[in-house]
């Protein structure tokens, strides 16, 4: 009964102590959200969400390693990587996530043309200027920076360069999921 007692008066006077503290100074919106979180919420732990952080690390890491003039494919890759499920399945390693797109994307034709035409759109954006999309038996555009080689070239650059990063231990070379992981 007493413990009960002796606990209480301990509480109500961290309490009052507490008060006096903070009655000098301003409440932050950084201090509801620490007093809401509770505490060691924190501890050890990044304030930015994983999904963010592994996003930030392939932004990052293109912009660093990809060879691109205008930057319409880095921010393309960059875009379609943040928004898919092979980021998602891979947040503590965003570059095997890289890697497998990279892969899915060479292993179709398809999906190929369209990150072409879709990186023509974005350079077009970029320049202010009207894209030069590829023709089908047409041979490409002199001045288009984005053509089926070109990519196809950049693509297979960045995969060499992941697996020297990750010192071979990148995915296997051929694609490992389904192709409908492209976003």
């Amino acid at each position: 009964m007493s413990d009960d007692r002796d606990k209480q008066q301990h509480s109500e006077a961290e309490a009052e102590l507490e008060r006096e503290i903070r009655q000098g100074r301003k409440f932050t919106a950084q201090e509801a959200m620490g007093r809401m979180i509770g505490p060691g919420a924190m501890k050890g732990g990044s304030a930015v969400p994983r999904v963010q952080e592994a996003g930030m690390a392939i932004g990052t890491w293109l912009r660093s390693n990809l060879t691109d003039s205008t930057g319409a494919l880095q921010a393309l890759l960059h875009r379609r990587l943040r928004e898919s499920a092979l980021l998602l399945n891979n947040l503590d390693q965003p570059l095997i996530a890289l890697a497998d797109y990279c892969q899915q994307v060479l292993a179709s034709d398809y999906h190929l043309t369209e990150l072409v035409r879709e990186a023509d759109v974005e350079w077009g954006r970029r320049m202010d200027e009207r894209p030069h999309f590829n023709r089908e038996g047409s041979p490409p555009h002199p001045d288009d920076p984005y053509t089926n080689d070109s990519v196809r070239t950049a693509l297979q650059e960045v995969l060499t360069k992941i697996s020297e990063a990750t010192g071979g231990k990148g995915p296997p070379s051929t694609p490992s999921r389904p192709k409908s992981d492209i976003a």
